[in-house]
């Protein structure tokens, strides 16, 4: 797919405020005029590569920080949060939220650290809790990058090439790299003898072990973490620095996630992984055969294929439970109020994917907004002992915009938006008045009750 255009006004504004140039100062050594300046600033303009180089040899910082450091994680950010119903009769369009973090982008980013902390506007205006969660900190970071790492993927395909040409195996060739590069050996052991973990480094005996409950693609996943933990380490330590969470669990949970991406990287190089996807039409069936990865594995690396000149589709990715908790949310490069809903809608088919395990589902959906996607559901057992004879089961799901259907295997000859699904973000959150499951009444609206009436659907509120 082709590049999207560098929108990046608030960046330029703050490399030319922190060496304390005026515009026209700025635009001269730039070789570019004042009023073209402006316009960029203003995020009238994009930042064309012609400039960027020009930018990077003149001042001298990390062009990553363009995107990296947008207020309030940037625009598509800001509109999911914007979405909540709260805000809904303030009508604030692309073009004034535009104008709001051009203009002032310290102000957006207070609001979006206010917003976050009082959980989304979810609950009753109290904040959850004087301490952040770590987890919220660590998502924050990852879709302040637009979960795409390039230099971590850049030295992942390195390295997946380099494995390649030594075997095509590449189990044994991580862990032959593992053990001639860092004197790390092997080991496969009981559930009895590791009955509490699925995988342990022991660095006394020089093994990593592994239990014999992780199926193939976990293992080679696992070998390729411990891989990026070593190789990778510095590149990792300059990414946790940067984040600069203040909380150490955080910044762990973060370390332990770039790690993850590295392994996710080398198993499925950008490049090769693209290519493939492109040419399958992102059939995950294909792929998931093709690298040797489960579903959940690949849902993961399909977010991260934001690299300038060669992106993917941005796709987004939720994973949640059968009461409809999501432990996983990653925007990636989407747009979608999708990805920031407090609860499930009860419409959706992701819960029907439970009792139709390993079974990818398709649906084409529609928010009360307006806006389409297209959804695709697989539920799965995570490996690992039973509670009281209960396995863990998860629903993992991905989604795209309607518009770029076209390009997925999964929707070929279908109508996306004539067949879609109503659905909502929730009922605390979803503003459509007709809908016959409701459970609550939106925040923000008055309930209207009638003596002599029995309506069709459970509650009324203002706006009926």
């Amino acid at each position: 797919m082709a590049g999207a255009k560098l929108i990046a006004g608030h960046a330029v504004r703050r490399v030319r405020r922190q060496h304390g140039l005026s515009q026209a100062a700025m635009a001269e050594m730039l070789d570019i005029s004042p009023s073209y300046l402006n316009l960029i600033e203003r995020n009238q303009r994009p930042v064309t590569s012609t400039l960027l180089v020009r930018l990077v040899e003149a001042f001298d910082f990390d062009p990553r920080s363009l995107t990296a450091d947008a207020p309030g994680g940037g625009a598509a950010a800001m509109r999911r949060r914007l979405a909540d119903p709260m805000f809904a009769d303030l009508e604030i369009d692309r073009t004034d939220l535009e104008e709001w973090l051009a203009a002032a982008p310290a102000g957006a980013e207070a609001f979006a650290r206010a917003f976050d902390r009082l959980g989304g506007g979810a609950g009753d205006g109290v904040a959850q809790s004087a301490t952040p969660d770590p987890t919220m900190l660590v998502r924050r970071e990852i879709e302040r990058w637009r979960n795409h790492f390039s230099d971590l993927d850049a030295m992942a395909e390195e390295r997946a090439d380099e494995l390649r040409m030594t075997a095509g195996d590449l189990y044994g060739a991580l862990a032959e790299r593992l053990r001639v590069r860092h004197a790390l050996t092997i080991r496969i052991l009981p559930v009895d003898i590791l009955p509490d973990r699925l995988v342990r480094l022991d660095l006394h005996a020089r093994q990593l072990q592994l239990s014999e409950l992780l199926e193939g693609p976990a293992r080679v996943f696992a070998l390729a973490v411990q891989l990026g933990q070593w190789e990778a380490r510095a590149e990792i330590e300059a990414l946790a620095r940067g984040a600069a969470f203040g909380d150490r669990i955080a910044e762990r949970l973060f370390r332990r996630y770039l790690a993850q991406y590295f392994a996710a990287a080398l198993v499925m190089p950008y490049a090769r992984f693209l290519r493939a996807c492109e040419a399958t039409g992102y059939d995950t069936a294909i792929l998931q055969r093709r690298f040797g990865v489960s579903f959940e594995q690949l849902a993961h690396r399909l977010t991260t294929l934001n690299r300038v000149g060669a992106r993917g589709l941005p796709f987004f990715l939720m994973r949640l439970d059968r009461a409809g908790q999501v432990s996983k949310r990653f925007a990636g490069a989407a747009d979608a109020a999708l990805v920031e809903a407090e609860g499930v809608c009860p419409l959706w088919n992701v819960f029907d994917a439970f009792g139709r395990q390993g079974e990818p589902l398709y649906q084409a959906v529609a928010m009360p907004d307006g806006a389409h996607f297209v959804t695709l559901v697989q539920a799965g057992a995570r490996a690992g002992r039973s509670l009281a004879g209960v396995t863990a089961s998860f629903a993992v799901v991905i989604g795209l915009e309607a518009g770029l259907a076209g390009h997925l295997a999964m929707a070929r000859g279908r109508d996306p938006v004539g067949e879609a699904s109503p659905i909502g973000p929730g009922c605390r959150r979803c503003l459509r008045i007709d809908c016959p499951q409701r459970a609550h009444p939106p925040i923000g609206r008055a309930l209207s009750v009638q003596e002599r009436e029995r309506p069709l659907n459970a509650f009324h509120f203002a706006g009926d």
